[in-house]
């Protein structure tokens, strides 16, 4: 086998191309996502704060209940 030939059936060979293509839809997909997270913690980090200033000033609008 002649280097030429070697090269020739290692630029036919598509074996391991579906492998390779799931590995960057899934890098593509966890990007996104840590991309995401920043975000959707603010968003809980806010409504966790509200709720929280409103049990606030419900308890300090009702002292004795």
């Amino acid at each position: 086998m002649t280097l030429h030939t070697l090269l020739a059936s290692l630029h036919e060979d598509e074996s391991g191309q579906d492998l390779i293509e799931y590995a960057l839809v899934c890098a593509l997909i966890a990007l996104g996502a840590i991309a995401g997270m920043g975000t959707v913690a603010d968003t809980i980090n806010n409504a966790f704060s509200k709720i929280g200033m409103e049990l606030s000033s419900a308890t300090a609008a009702n002292p004795g209940s």
